[in-house]
């Protein structure tokens, strides 16, 4: 980062802001949500790499790829691969979440060692029929096997909530109708929620209200994380909405990797480097070392053939070119 880069960030740190936690987790989702939807395959080899640079730039928490059936994610048809180059490399690498399906997804994580995963549910009905082939109160009962098996074998569960803010066919979503489904997932075993903007329609004041809505309904914000979309670009400030009510996990993609594929003119991603570089102006520890991110961002773009969509990338990958 620039000398005027930092100086900017020191100082916004210094300015007295609404108080949310000194420490935030990023759960890094480029190599998985990021990449899958790259039409281009895109080489084992140059996704391990990717990993192991995010990894080195400070990432606690990285979700590697998916167990979901080749011929529905051409992009993860690797993912065994994937994960056995990861372990032969002897590189220390820090917890690798997996997003698994149901059952013969979990089978193959757990034959690879994998201990933690996640499950991705819906919060309406229309995206339940069209993602999952089932109805929103027909696939909970593809889920909790695979979560009652995985909590069995003692592994963390993720469950992932998609059309929190809004849905492509359904409109607006009902608060009360996402509290529900969220807490069908945690009492299926989930020890994470996380709550998707998917087509990124949500705002601050939706995002303060929805979170008060589960704080009402009895589930504590540590058991909450965010997943925003930058479409109507909102993921920022829906990030610091989300942080001023007590969240401290926040997923993101490194470079902004990534789109939404049910939302025209979708931006991707909320982009790693600018969530690290707002809190890093709030005073906020995340752990990622901005520079090393950026750098590792650059690189990934290189190889996918265009520039990431990222502010905070262009903007200190240009200040470097200077």
């Amino acid at each position: 980062m620039s000398e005027i880069s930092r100086a900017i960030t020191a100082s916004s740190a210094a300015i007295s802001a609404p108080s949310g936690a000194s420490e935030v987790t990023i759960w890094e989702v480029g190599p998985r949500d990021g990449l899958q939807n790259e039409k281009t395959i895109v080489p084992v080899e140059v996704k391990a790499e990717f990993i192991h640079r995010l990894a080195g730039a400070g990432h606690r928490v990285i979700e590697a790829t998916s167990f979901v059936h080749p011929r529905w994610v051409p992009q993860l048809a690797d993912a065994e691969e994937l994960l056995e180059l990861l372990a032969g490399e002897q590189r220390v690498l820090p917890d690798l979440p997996v997003l698994v399906p149901n059952e013969r997804g979990l089978d193959r994580a757990l034959s690879l060692g994998v201990e933690q995963i996640a499950v991705f549910a819906s919060a309406t009905e229309t995206f339940a029929s069209k993602n999952l082939n089932r109805t929103l109160e027909t696939q909970w009962s593809m889920f909790e096997p695979t979560m009652v098996r995985a909590k069995e074998q003692g592994l963390f569960v993720r469950g992932y909530l998609s059309m929190c803010f809004g849905d492509p066919w359904e409109g607006a979503v009902p608060i009360e109708q996402v509290v529900a489904a969220g807490r069908r997932l945690l009492d299926l075993g989930a020890d994470q929620l996380s709550l998707g903007d998917t087509i990124g329609t949500g705002t601050p004041g939706h995002v303060t209200a929805l979170l008060r809505a589960f704080g009402d309904a009895g589930v504590g914000i540590d058991k909450i994380a965010v997943h925003f979309h930058d479409t109507y670009g909102q993921a920022l400030a829906n990030a610091y909405a989300a942080w001023q009510q007590g969240v401290t996990t926040f997923d993101a993609s490194a470079g902004g990797l990534g789109g939404c594929p049910y939302a025209k003119s979708a931006t991707g991603n909320l982009a790693t480097e600018d969530l690290v570089f707002l809190f890093e102006g709030l005073g906020v520890r995340t752990g990622v070392d901005l520079d090393a991110l950026v750098e590792t961002s650059l690189w990934m773009a290189e190889r996918l053939g265009r520039p990431s969509p990222s502010r905070v990338v262009a903007a200190l990958g240009a200040e470097s070119d200077a």
